[in-house]
């Protein structure tokens, strides 16, 4: 069996991935909070955990990944005034949307997509649980965790005892037993969004969501657990410490084994910010007709754990290598094959850049083609990227378009740049966009 090795969060190190059952492994990661568009931060979490599954579920015989949708926050109430639309109307209207741009990227809908609200009996028996072993309290109607009757507190980020209050960015309430305390239930006024409680009418707080629903639909432990690193500290080292009390463990594995972070995302070096005017949307990006698949490999062009910079240049490189690939397969009627130079880059921690560079050498080697047509079918597939579409023309058509591109390529050679104009021409009408690249002309329909 091929063998995976990934970068533990947890441990801080490159590791072997044994799962805790070879028969079914079990995948977690954070999903977006409903109330506006994803930008393409958001976007990269999906997209690195899309190629995570593909690569276990490569490996094991069944793969079970779940990534919730965080549809009760106050950052969704907020949107509800300003808009004033209802909040069920605005996280239906968001998750559809998201669920949509995630697909235009290739990205394949998780197996379970939990609701927060679908989960609060979870939620509260979770909390009830807490109060019950001594690592949380209720004050002022609300329950909150106190942070230092979990001295495994910090285990995952690494952070020391002034830098996670500090980090956390939390409130200082007079109700709180410590600085770092953190809310588990808060109250709702009567025209709030909320539900009843053993501590009154209320809403949960945003960190007990993910402890909650992870436990039902995986159990404890489970495989893996992850998202983007901006969650490390507080958001996942608050899950850990949630899951562990309540389960009377001070292991940190208990809750999942192994954790997984991507790395931030730049845009033309600068940090994505509303004041800098650069959020950019993953929707808009679609809209705006860029091909979803080249998004995608410009997304994946860095390893997954390196700080992302978004340029213009990054994604014409993406375009390049996609016209590549999709032009190099002629049938996609052959049985995918394994191609192991990929395979192998995927099994070392989601080597996504040298995958692409294999992918590159793949495309310019000898490999007779219905070989080469076999291994580029299995590599698309894994990397989760479109193949070319063959519905506007059979082979024959192919052989047309190639045949020119071949007579538009000699006549720029013999300097008759009237036919080059002319052969661009016939083929613009056709549909086709032809680009002069240093490794040749590439085409693509349009």
């Amino acid at each position: 069996m091929s063998q995976l090795y990934l970068y533990n969060s947890l441990t801080k190190q490159k590791e072997r991935f044994t799962p805790l059952d070879e028969g079914h492994v079990r995948l977690y990661a954070c999903g977006p909070t409903v109330y506006s568009y994803a930008h393409i931060g958001n976007a990269r979490m999906a997209v690195v955990f899309d190629v995570l599954r593909n690569v276990l579920a490569q490996i094991y015989p069944k793969v079970t990944y779940v990534s919730n949708i965080t549809d009760v926050d106050d950052k969704i109430m907020k949107a509800a005034l300003d808009t004033g639309e209802p909040i069920d109307a605005i996280t239906k209207k968001y998750t559809k949307i998201y669920n949509e741009d995630m697909a235009g990227l290739g990205v394949k809908a998780p197996d379970i997509q939990p609701l927060a609200t679908d989960h609060i009996t979870h939620m509260i028996a979770l909390i009830s649980k807490l109060i019950e072993n001594n690592n949380a309290y209720e004050a002022d109607g609300h329950v909150l965790f106190h942070v230092p009757s979990f001295p495994e507190y910090g285990g995952l980020s690494g952070r020391s005892r002034d830098e996670q209050v500090a980090g956390a960015r939390v409130e200082v309430a007079s109700y709180k037993k410590d600085p770092a305390d953190f809310v588990l239930w808060k109250p709702s006024t009567p025209d709030q969004v909320g539900w009843d409680s053993p501590w009154g009418y209320g809403r949960p707080g945003w960190h007990i969501e993910c402890s909650a629903m992870a436990e039902e639909h995986l159990g404890l432990p489970f495989d893996i657990h992850g998202g983007g690193a901006d969650l490390k500290f507080p958001h996942h080292e608050n899950e850990i410490a949630q899951s562990c009390c309540a389960h009377k463990t001070g292991d940190l594995s208990n809750f999942a084994k192994y954790w997984v972070h991507n790395g931030f995302l730049t845009i033309e070096g600068e940090k994505m910010s509303k004041s800098l005017g650069n959020v950019t949307l993953a929707h808009d990006l679609l809209k705006e007709g860029h091909d979803g698949s080249a998004l995608r490999l410009a997304i994946l062009s860095s390893h997954y754990r390196q700080p992302l910079d978004w340029t213009q240049q990054r994604l014409k490189d993406a375009k390049k290598l996609l016209n590549r690939a999709q032009n190099a397969l002629k049938n996609q009627d052959v049985q995918p094959k394994i191609y192991e130079p990929i395979l192998k880059a995927l099994l070392d921690d989601i080597n996504t850049p040298q995958a692409f560079a294999e992918l590159n050498a793949l495309v310019k080697s000898e490999t007779p083609q219905d070989e080469k047509d076999a291994y580029l079918l299995w590599s698309m597939n894994i990397l989760g990227i479109k193949n070319p579409d063959f519905t506007n023309g059979d082979d024959e058509n192919i052989s047309e378009i190639e045949a020119l591109i071949a007579e538009r390529n000699q006549a720029k050679k013999d300097k008759d740049f009237t036919r080059s104009d002319e052969i661009r021409e016939i083929l613009s009408a056709q549909g086709i966009t032809i680009k002069d690249t240093r490794e040749g002309t590439v085409w693509e329909r349009t």
